[in-house]
């Protein structure tokens, strides 16, 4: 029997977790059937590293942004610099961006500004937004409201873990939930209700790699491999079996991210 095919829809696989065994990674993943993954590259000098992956291996495409805890570290980029990494044949989303007000509430209005750049290449481009969240859910949901308002984009809140109020704005715009491996931790019974009151159709899955491993890697690096064990949760959450759940989730992630699907398809 085939293992069913998943995508890893966020890890960041130019981090120094995983030097000098990428080929191992990438191919432990296809023997869990994750045969794409959507590395992200968080600050300037990164962006050459993840295009690179994205060239060098078939099943991996990438996305470009500056993260919220680095906007006062990093130059800031305009949404011409941003849309420019699109020309990429690989570059399918933009981000991650967002807010985060745990450790960088201090430079809250940056981040601000900084989110409404990259949303404005999002419609630019039509490429997702992907959007890290985390102690900041009012904020986001005015942020993201508002700017749809103005102009409509597509949008993954990649890693969700906030609250069930910041879930259904995101929801009511049209936007997808990204399960990581905090949906599988035990404690986190409240986060998958919230995902189990969202449309299936709106699920996708990720590792957030080399962060916040899955049971039964618990506290060990993460890899795209492990999405599997986050998938296997999300069907258990919506009442489906393995194979179906992934393959909802396979064309969840086609819909939004459909210059990664329309790739793989030529």
């Amino acid at each position: 029997m085939t293992t069913p095919e998943i995508t890893d829809s966020h890890c960041h696989l130019d981090f120094p977790d995983f030097a000098g065994e990428l080929d191992q990674v990438v191919a432990r993943a296809a023997d869990a059937g994750v045969t794409r993954m959507v590395t992200i590259a968080t600050r300037h000098a990164t962006f050459p590293k993840a295009r690179s992956l994205s060239e060098t291996y078939d099943g991996v495409f990438w996305a470009g942004g500056i993260h919220p805890m680095h906007v006062t570290e990093e130059p800031e980029m305009s949404v011409a610099e941003i849309v420019a990494l699109a020309a990429h044949d690989k570059f399918v989303g933009i981000g991650e961006t967002g807010l985060d007000y745990h450790y960088t509430a201090d430079s809250a209005a940056r981040q601000q500004e900084s989110l409404r750049i990259h949303i404005e290449a999002a419609r630019q481009t039509g490429l997702p937004l992907i959007i890290h969240a985390r102690d900041a859910d009012d904020d986001m949901a005015r942020i993201l409201a508002e700017e749809h308002a103005a102009g409509a984009y597509a949008c993954v809140m990649h890693c969700f873990s906030s609250g069930p109020a910041l879930a259904q704005a995101a929801l009511d715009l049209g936007f997808y939930l990204s399960m990581s491996g905090i949906a599988a931790f035990p404690k986190s019974s409240e986060l998958r209700e919230i995902f189990a009151a969202a449309p299936v159709d709106r699920i996708l899955v990720e590792t957030d790699s080399p962060y916040l491993a899955p049971p039964p890697h618990r506290g060990k690096r993460n890899e795209p491999g492990y999405t599997a064990h986050t998938a296997g949760v999300g069907a258990e959450i919506f009442g489906l079996d393995y194979p179906a759940f992934a393959a909802q989730t396979q064309a969840n992630f086609d819909r939004l991210f459909a210059k990664a699907a329309a790739w793989n398809a030529a």
